[in-house]
């Protein structure tokens, strides 16, 4: 069982800089993916970034050079960190987690950028 809090999402003008986090209420070390996905209205959902349990990471094309995923294991939590955001970024984000038994979801937060 892995819940999943997430917060720092909010309101931010473009070309600004914004960290989600996703804090588990478990130890995050074993989790075979650590995922941030994305969902604007009337578009399908995005995955945007992904972490593996050995730190590999990747990204989508459209936030290469601009999103970086990372962690901090001693407080069982995962962030993402958004430079240089555009319009099309507003989205809501939601956190994954993959474990070998089943995949959890955080309850998602809204990104709104600014013209």
């Amino acid at each position: 069982q892995v819940q999943l809090v997430e917060s720092g999402g909010g309101l931010v003008q473009a070309g600004g800089s914004l960290r989600l986090s996703c804090a588990a209420s478990r130890s995050i070390i074993s989790i075979n993916y650590m995922r941030w996905y994305r969902q604007a209205p009337g578009k399908q959902r995005e995955l945007v970034a992904t972490m593996t349990s050995g730190g590999s990471t990747n990204y989508a094309d459209s936030v290469k050079g601009r999103f970086t995923i990372s962690r901090d294991n001693a407080k069982n939590t995962v962030y993402l960190q958004m430079n240089s955001l555009k319009p099309e970024d507003t989205a809501v984000y939601y956190c994954n987690a993959n474990t070998v038994l089943q995949i959890y979801w955080g309850q998602g937060t809204q990104v709104t950028v600014s013209s």
